[in-house]
């Protein structure tokens, strides 16, 4: 539950995040990045089948690994993010 709680559901925050600025960054409107941005929940609600299916266990080691790919995918979004985000532009775009 500590590995939970305290390592993999921030990291999967910072991932939601990185991911929603990329997305408005991409959007012509509000909606649609709106609905863009729901799609970040469905490798957690992927992940959530498999584990209630079998096909995954939960156990302490897979949390580990399972926190160091969001690790990763947050690091790379990170770049991606601060390279496409231009706040002035959206503003303008969206308005």
């Amino acid at each position: 539950m500590a590995v939970i709680l305290l390592l993999v559901v921030p990291l999967a925050t910072i991932m939601s995040i990185e991911g929603n600025v990329i997305i408005s960054a991409r959007a012509s409107d509000v909606r649609s990045a709106q609905l863009q941005g729901a799609l970040m929940v469905l490798p957690f609600a992927a992940l959530y089948v498999t584990s209630e299916v079998g096909i995954v266990t939960l156990t302490v080691p897979h949390l580990f690994i399972i926190a160091a790919v969001v690790l990763i995918i947050d690091v790379i979004l990170f770049s991606i993010s601060t390279k496409t985000f231009q706040r002035e532009e959206i503003l303008t775009k969206w308005s």
